[in-house]
C-alpha cells in the first residue's frame, strides 16, 4: 500500500506543471536540490514563511513560485568622514552599483571591489529548477558584507512590484528596497501613478523604499510624502549612457528634498557621475556604464574616483560664472 508521503500530486513550480511527492514545501525544495534557507516561496499567491516551510503541506493543484537573487554592489572603501544615511543606515561610499550585464559573477564581484560600493542592487528571479546547482550571486557577493538592495526591475504594475518585494523580504529579510514601476518597455520610463501607489502600500507594510522616479520635483515630493526613504530621479533613460539631460530639475529635486537624492539611470562615463555629485546629489546608482565598458574593472575604479571628485567639488563650492574673462594674474605692475 502506498503511503501518503509517497503519493504523487500535480502542482505547478515556476509556471511549469510537474508531479511531486506529497509532503511539505521544504521537502519539495530539497527534492529540487535547493536549500530552503536560500530561497523564498510563494504558494497560491501568498508568501510561505520560511519558518513554516517544513510544516506547510503541499496539496493537489498548488501553484508555487520559488525565487532567489540574481545579478540585475564592502570592498576597497577608503575611510571618510563624509558618510551618508538612508533610513537610519550609514554608508561611506556614495556609489551604488548594479549586478546585471556582466559576463559572469566573478567579473561582477571584481568590479564591485574596484568601485568601493557598499550597496548592490539585485533582481528577484525564479530559481532555475532544471539546474539548481548553477552558481548564484550570493556565492560571489556576500550579503553579510555588502548591502543587497532588492529591486523590482521589469515590473510594470504596482501589484507586480509589491509582490516581488514581499518575496524578496521573505528570501533575505530585507526591508530596504529599490522600487521601480515602469510605464512601457521602449523607454523604461517610470509610471509615476503606479509608482506612487506602490510606495504607499510598501511603506504601510514596513518596507523602506528607495524609489526610481522621473526627474520631476513635484513627483519627488509626492513620493517623499508617501513614504519613500530616498528618491532616485533618472538622469536619462535606463541603459542609454546619455548622461544627465536636465540638470535644472535634478537640482530642484535636491533643493526640495528632505531625504537622500540619488541619480539613477543614464550615467555613461565618469564625467556624468561627477556632474550628478556637483549638483548636490547624495549619490549615484549605475550598472550598464560599468558592466558594458570595454574594461569594467577599470571603469568601476574611474566611477569611484568621479563620485568622490564630484562630491569634493560640491563641498568646496564652485566659483561664480562670469559673462566675460577675468584674468588670473594681476595687471598692476605689468611690464
Amino acid at each position: 500500500m502506498t503511503s501518503q508521503t509517497s503519493a504523487q500530486i500535480s502542482i505547478s513550480v515556476n509556471g511549469e506543471a510537474r508531479r511531486a511527492s506529497a509532503g511539505s514545501i521544504a521537502d519539495l525544495v530539497r527534492s529540487l536540490d535547493l536549500d530552503p534557507a536560500r530561497v523564498a516561496v510563494e504558494r497560491n499567491g501568498e508568501i510561505a514563511p520560511r519558518s513554516a516551510l517544513e510544516t506547510i503541506a503541499l496539496a493537489e493543484g498548488d501553484a508555487l513560485e520559488i525565487v532567489h537573487f540574481v545579478g540585475g554592489g564592502q570592498g576597497d572603501v577608503t575611510a571618510s568622514d563624509d558618510s551618508w544615511t538612508v533610513a537610519g543606515r550609514t554608508f561611506r561610499s556614495r556609489l551604488i552599483v548594479g549586478t546585471g550585464k556582466y559576463k559572469d559573477f566573478a567579473q561582477n564581484a571584481a568590479a564591485l571591489e574596484a568601485s568601493g560600493a557598499e550597496i548592490v542592487t539585485v533582481a528577484v528571479r525564479r530559481v532555475n529548477v532544471s539546474d539548481p546547482k548553477a552558481p548564484m550571486l550570493t556565492d560571489y557577493i556576500d550579503p553579510k558584507k555588502v548591502t543587497y538592495l532588492p529591486n523590482t526591475a521589469g515590473c510594470f504594475t504596482a501589484e507586480d512590484a509589491i509582490r516581488t518585494l514581499r518575496l524578496a523580504r521573505e528570501a533575505g529579510g530585507w526591508d530596504l528596497v529599490k522600487l521601480e514601476v515602469l510605464g512601457e518597455a521602449r523607454t523604461l520610463y517610470p509610471d509615476m501613478r503606479e509608482t506612487l501607489r506602490a510606495t504607499e502600500v510598501l511603506a504601510k507594510e514596513g518596507f523602506l523604499p528607495m524609489v526610481y522616479c522621473a526627474d520631476d520635483p513635484i513627483a519627488a515630493k509626492q513620493l517623499e510624502g508617501a513614504g519613500a526613504v530616498a528618491v532616485m530621479p533618472l538622469g536619462a533613460p535606463i541603459g542609454s549612457g546619455l548622461g544627465i539631460q536636465n540638470r535644472v530639475t535634478i537640482r530642484l529635486i535636491v533643493e526640495g528634498a528632505s531625504v537622500p537624492v540619488l541619480v539613477d539611470a543614464g550615467v555613461g562615463t565618469a564625467s556624468d557621475a561627477a556632474v550628478a555629485m556637483e549638483l548636490g546629489c547624495t549619490g549615484v546608482l549605475m550598472n550598464t556604464a560599468i558592466a558594458e565598458a570595454k574594461d569594467p574593472i577599470r571603469m568601476a575604479r574611474a566611477m569611484k574616483l568621479a563620485v568622490e571628485a564630484g562630491r569634493e567639488a560640491y563641498r568646496a563650492g564652485r566659483m561664480a560664472t562670469r559673462k566675460y574673462a577675468d584674468p588670473s594674474s594681476p595687471l598692476a605692475g605689468l611690464i
